[in-house]
């Protein structure tokens, strides 16, 4: 991984060494804005999926470093509880000043991970801005996640979040303003349908405690299921 980072000479040829191990994995994609609460989401859904024995990689795209251009490792910090889970992998990135939320590397260090048996990876942005959705462009599930009172609802609508992603987050929804980001967010939604015939879902979690991270995942398995009917891989 750190040689396709780096740029290093042999990477493309490790790369298409690898590529008939890769293909197999679900991988979803989580994107919103800073503060809504997308890493301790990805920590609750690691366990989740750790419970039902599957393999799981993490690539947690971060901010740079101004001194060392490398990761801050902010989000890793936020699972270090699965660290020592030797079926789960956890690789922070930087962002190096790539648009779109991701590092330029994503995509082959994700096929690394499902080339490592990987069943699912989870694709964490750093941090979505104007029209930069790039991971729905990678990844076979997209879920952004929002938070009341950050304004979220309509910045989503203006990078155009409202368009790619197949399930939706209000996190933090024991706060004020969770049931108006709903509203907002649902009849939006009613307004785009999509011509892939699936319907997003809007689900609301308290990642936290906890607390609507089951009925998340089994969002997550239905659109998994809805793709593989469609005959879209997996």
């Amino acid at each position: 991984m750190s040689m396709i980072e780096n740029g290093h000479p042999g990477a493309k040829a490790l790369l298409n060494s690898l590529r008939p191990h890769t293909g197999m994995a679900h991988r979803i994609g989580i994107t919103g804005f800073p503060g809504t609460g997308k890493s301790t989401l990805i920590d609750q859904l690691i366990e989740k999926f750790r419970a039902q024995n599957k393999k799981v990689g993490v690539i947690a795209v971060d901010v740079t470093s101004p001194l060392t251009s490398g990761a801050i490792l902010g989000d890793r910090i936020r699972m270090n509880r699965h660290s020592t889970d030797k079926r789960v992998f956890i690789r922070s990135m930087a962002s190096r000043g790539h648009l779109g939320g991701l590092a330029r590397q994503t995509l082959q260090i994700m096929m690394v991970l499902e080339a490592m048996g990987k069943e699912v990876i989870l694709v964490e942005t750093v941090g979505v801005g104007q029209a930069e959705v790039e991971v729905a462009k990678i990844v076979h599930t997209t879920i952004v996640v929002v938070a009341p009172g950050l304004g979220d609802d309509i910045q989503a609508m203006k990078a155009g979040l409202l368009e790619v992603g197949h399930l939706y987050v209000i996190n933090k929804s024991d706060l004020a303003g969770a049931d108006e980001a709903e509203k907002f967010l649902q009849d939006s939604l009613d307004l785009s349908r999509r011509k892939s015939g699936w319907q997003p879902q809007i689900y609301k979690t308290v990642a936290l405690q906890g607390e609507g991270i089951e009925k998340l995942l089994e969002g997550i398995i239905a659109h998994r299921e809805a793709l593989i009917q469609a005959g879209k891989g997996l």
